[in-house]
């Protein structure tokens, strides 16, 4: 198991992140990832790591779908492959309806259809072979409807120094996964229980249809990390980001993560800590948040504690465990314990 990073929203905290890089960098780390929602943007944050860092792979956790077209999501990833060497992991997700709609100003309907569409666009503008057309649901190329007619079919004239990007997917429904593992080249669940099977059947299926010719699909986590021998208090410290997600991160309806939870058997605490969320006490979801959760889903207490955790996530067949940077603590409490979660996982 490959051990990374997740720095999430560091846009506008670039010059904060950039010793923690620095250090992952020169541990040999496998890779970097960075984040957007409706903030800061991961792409130029991207091309600024790559200027820094000498060895590290570097990827998008994720770029949106629904907010560039595929053809300027292959140029961005083109470039940032170029600009690092080739180590460019192209992470990308079709977000959610309320940033999707409200942010973007684009549907949200059918993002299965979407989602495959713009990954075939992505992989053929990549691979630059010939002139990219394409007549889908979702895109045309050249365009077709509402057209003044003068597209034309164009390669890019940058050539990429690979023509294959990894492609990775966030999916957390089971038809999303099942999509995923038919056509990517890597899953990256979020709230992801190591111990836990619950995607066994729509990674069977999505195999059962995939490319041979694509690579065994790659599984990339994020977890977030307190490291410390009072373990409650540790918890203490994961507990405001999980109730975000479980009880912020989309309408009450259509919040995915509340339901991934769900999936966990932890309704009851799904309903509270979104009730609790949603009606502007934060403070309170925190709370409703149940230490079996925190222990599932989070890396938390002693480094012993944490090394037994880490084992069963590479026993359960994760590829590469990114850890979540906290941005209401930061650098400065990861730093220090980045050498010794390196060390073990170097040993699983």
């Amino acid at each position: 198991m490959k051990l990374g990073l997740n720095l999430g929203y560091a846009g506008t905290r670039l010059a904060d992140i950039t010793p923690l890089v620095n250090e992952a960098d020169r541990l040999h780390l496998d890779s970097v990832w960075v984040a957007e929602s409706y903030g800061s943007d991961a792409v130029a944050v991207l091309g600024y790591l790559a200027a820094i860092t000498r060895r590290v792979a570097l990827g998008s956790a994720i770029l949106q779908i629904p907010a560039r077209t595929p053809a300027a999501t292959a140029m961005a990833a083109m470039t940032i492959d170029a600009l690092s060497g080739g180590r460019c992991h192209l992470g990308l997700g079709v977000s959610g309806p309320q940033v999707v709609e409200g942010w973007h100003g684009v549907s949200f309907r059918d993002p299965l259809g979407r989602t495959r569409e713009f990954v075939d666009i992505v992989r053929r503008a990549i691979r630059r072979d010939e002139p990219v057309t394409y007549d889908g649901d979702f895109y045309q190329l050249p365009l077709r409807d509402g057209a003044v007619g003068a597209g034309k079919p164009l390669r890019s004239i940058l050539h990429p120094i690979r023509d294959q990007i990894p492609i990775h997917l966030a999916a957390l429904g089971a038809r999303n996964v099942e999509l995923c593992a038919e056509i990517a080249d890597g899953w990256m669940p979020f709230l992801h229980p190591p111990q836990r099977d619950l995607y066994a059947e729509p990674l069977r299926r999505g195999t059962a249809k995939r490319d041979p010719r694509l690579r065994p699909l790659e599984i990339t986590t994020t977890v977030r990390l307190a490291v410390g021998n009072d373990l409650a208090a540790c918890r203490d410290r994961i507990r405001p980001n999980l109730a975000l997600y479980i009880g912020g991160m989309g309408p009450r309806e259509r919040n995915f993560y509340n339901q991934a939870v769900r999936r966990l058997g932890f309704d009851e605490e799904a309903d509270a800590i979104q009730d609790r969320y949603l009606a502007g006490d934060k403070a309170g979801a925190a709370a409703a948040v149940p230490d079996a959760l925190v222990d599932e889903l989070a890396l938390v207490g002693p480094l012993e504690r944490i090394r037994d955790r880490l084992a069963v996530f590479a026993e359960s067949g994760v590829d590469r465990l990114l850890i979540g940077l906290d941005a209401s603590r930061g650098v400065d409490e990861l730093l220090p314990h980045l050498e010794p979660l390196a060390t073990l996982t170097a040993d699983l």
